[in-house]
């Protein structure tokens, strides 16, 4: 999988580095005080935030699997670790989530979906979800550009007293076959610039034992049997580097991130099929930098700039043979995709009043696909995609009340080869967001918002051969939302934590790209004709309570949701009007509840889904996909020693060792142990 040239790449370029570590030091992360002089802030945005030890205390792999914890969170799990985990919020489907990595989107022209099993929780410092965007205007024209967004931001480095460097190693194996070690170096190379490098490997055979069972519609059983989930392999390796200045009233960084993988796609377990012959290769590499400057008290500035190349290798052959071994030879179709993305910011943000703060956001984005498929001739269109964003945003505050409002403009052209059409599109979409407090006495806020947004056809919904239309519009998205957070002052009552949130919300989509088929069940068209209409609410309350050394924290969600089908084609119901649509429950929820006494740590967290219904058309028993949860359990032990920090912890995920499915016929993995040993220097 790993080249010589590829790991002599790296070894040039941060063989240099290494040199700086020439002194160890506690990476135990303190933070210094500091002291703030900034306008009043006021949420006016549903926000759910995982940061610091309750996120590192999570018993989860990777970034997907904490964001389960969310409410109004949906992760597509297609099982096994070497399978695709995506993200959907509030059941507008993934295209319409955007996914930022340190600040700036993570990108995918080709088909539009983020895997977020790729990212991995160890450099992870927060996990934070909006519905809407983030409640400020001094933002990229991007983050205005989502229905929703999440922001993955990484650990910075922290120095305690006069030491000047961290080093962190880690090591992770499971009961199923994994082995995971990491490290994260962090240096202070001078008082005002820091560096950071950190690397993770993981290799398993993802194998793990599935009970099968199926009814017939009868209620009769079809299928009940205990197989091995195969092709679920993995081996991927994480290179990420880091560095972060200061300057005068303002600070810049820069980042560099590679990631390298071979894995199995496990396919569907359809009528005793247990195997399948489908094998996945990436590349993705990025390179981004942030600036952001107070030029004076009223002006504020802020660019970011990015580069990226991904490179995904996909091979698809005949399943099993008749002794049920995979077949290596007669690939069914063995296609590569280039990715490349060229990103450019600026934001520009003016105080006309203490009171009233404008900005103009301009964003550019170029995206390009290649692609080629082995031993067979076709006409590819190798789309160019260029994209200009302009966002004229407002904010304004009298007394509890505060007012944001932005206008975005989407500008988009677009080359193609051969016969694809790619007209110009240009569309714009406006958002208010209202927030009030209405006692001064407690920490009361309501606020409700409405927003526009549309996302573009992805390049595959285009110009995928037998299946693209360069024809069709954008897929729009109305929501509204109108909630309440309360936070009880603390050092009141029992409790010295207390915040609860919670949120009423519609969603209306229209031009929603389905696929349907043509005469040939081999042959798809993309086509605008769907509309869904949801419906929702979502809670979340957090607690804490200290006593004496004993810390105990807890996070519940629960969410209600409706997302139904009110497609017509050429004026006639379909015959899943009214339907709840594929993979949408109407109940869901999670906890996450932590005690941690002077060095030990203890944490249970559970997660519900309630019963949805499968990717098939109609709402009807056949199709019914059965709830499914989960609990999980992590001890943590900690240690120091001359100077250094000894940590241990053991992970049971699934305890109660139940057999469930996030996407039908993609069965998870049951009871599996997690051991992790890291220690810092």
């Amino acid at each position: 999988m790993f080249k010589t040239k590829d790991f002599l790449l790296f070894f040039v370029l941060f063989f240099p580095f290494l040199l700086y570590s020439q002194e160890t030091a506690d990476s135990l992360r303190v933070l210094k005080e500091v002291i703030l002089k900034a306008k009043p802030y006021q949420e006016v945005i549903p926000v759910q935030t995982l940061s610091g030890k309750m996120l590192e205390n999570l018993a989860s792999h990777n970034v997907a699997d904490a964001l389960r914890y969310f409410a109004g969170t949906q992760i597509k799990d297609y099982g096994g670790l070497g399978g695709l985990k995506t993200v959907d919020v509030r059941n507008m489907g993934t295209h319409h989530v955007g996914v930022f990595y340190d600040g700036i989107q993570l990108g995918n022209a080709q088909n539009g979906v983020t895997d977020l099993g790729k990212y991995s929780l160890d450099d992870m410092e927060s996990l934070t979800l909006y519905n809407g965007q983030k409640s400020e205007i001094f933002q990229s024209a991007k983050d205005f550009s989502a229905a929703s967004t999440i922001y993955l931001r990484t650990k910075r480095p922290v120095f305690e007293g006069s030491k000047k460097s961290n080093l962190l190693f880690r090591f992770k194996t499971m009961s199923i076959n994994y082995y995971d070690p990491s490290f994260r170096w962090e240096q202070k190379i001078s008082d005002k610039v820091s560096f950071s490098l950190s690397s993770e490997y993981i290799k398993s055979n993802g194998e793990f034992k599935f009970r099968y069972t199926r009814k017939n519609q009868d209620g009769s059983t079809a299928y009940d049997t205990t197989a091995i989930r195969h092709n679920s392999d993995i081996e991927a390796l994480r290179i990420e580097s880091g560095l972060y200045g200061k300057i005068k009233n303002g600070s810049w960084d820069a980042k560099v991130y590679y990631y390298d993988s071979e894995r199995g796609a496990p396919g569907a377990i359809v009528e005793n099929k247990f195997s399948d012959g489908f094998r996945q290769f990436d590349k993705n590499f990025f390179a981004q930098s942030f600036l952001v400057k107070d030029f004076s008290e009223k002006y504020k500035f802020q660019a970011r700039a990015k580069y990226a190349y991904d490179y995904t290798h996909y091979i698809a052959r005949d399943t099993t043979n008749v002794l049920g071994e995979i077949v290596t030879e007669g690939a069914q179709s063995d296609d590569s995709y280039y990715q490349q993305e060229v990103y450019f910011s600026a934001v520009n943000m003016y105080s006309i009043l203490p009171t009233w703060d404008v900005s103009l956001s301009t964003d550019f984005q170029y995206n390009k696909l290649n692609a080629t498929r082995r031993g067979i001739q076709t006409q590819f269109s190798f789309p160019q995609r260029y994209t200009a964003l302009f966002s004229l945003a407002s904010s304004y505050r009298i007394g509890g009340f505060k007012v944001l409002g932005n206008v975005l403009g989407t500008f988009v052209q677009e080359e193609v080869r051969y016969n694809a059409k790619a007209p110009d599109k240009t569309e714009y979409t406006p958002a208010l967001f209202l927030g009030y407090t209405p006692f001064k006495k407690h920490d009361f806020n309501l606020r409700a918002f409405a927003k526009r947004i549309f996302r573009m056809p992805t390049f595959n919904d285009l110009y995928y051969t037998m299946v693209g239309s360069s024809t069709l519009r954008p897929e729009y998205m109305n929501q509204y939302d109108i909630g309440f957070t309360y936070n009880l002052p603390q050092n009141h009552y029992f409790f010295d934590k207390l915040s609860f949130q919670a949120d009423a919300y519609y969603t209306d989509t229209k031009d929603k790209i389905v696929a349907a088929p043509t005469g040939n069940l081999f042959r798809w068209m993309m086509t605008n004709m769907g509309q869904v209409r949801g419906k929702g609410i979502e809670t979340v309350l957090n607690i804490g309570k200290n006593i004496n050394t004993l810390s105990l924290t807890a996070n519940l969600t629960y969410t209600y949701s409706e997302s139904r089908d009110f497609t017509k084609f050429r004026g006639l119901e379909m015959s899943s009007y009214g339907d709840q649509i594929p993979y949408t429950p109407w109940h869901s929820g999670s906890g996450i509840f932590n005690a941690g006494y002077k060095s030990w740590n203890f944490n249970y967290s559970f997660i519900y889904v309630g019963k949805r219904y499968n990717g098939n058309v109609n709402n009807i028993k056949v199709n019914e996909v059965q709830p499914w949860y989960t609990h999980d359990l992590a001890v943590q032990k900690s240690f120091a020693f001359n100077g250094y920090k000894l940590n241990t912890a053991i992970e049971v995920n699934n305890t109660l060792n139940q057999h469930y499915e996030v996407i039908y016929n993609y069965p998870m993995p049951r009871r599996t142990f997690k051991f992790i040993i890291s220690i810092a220097l």
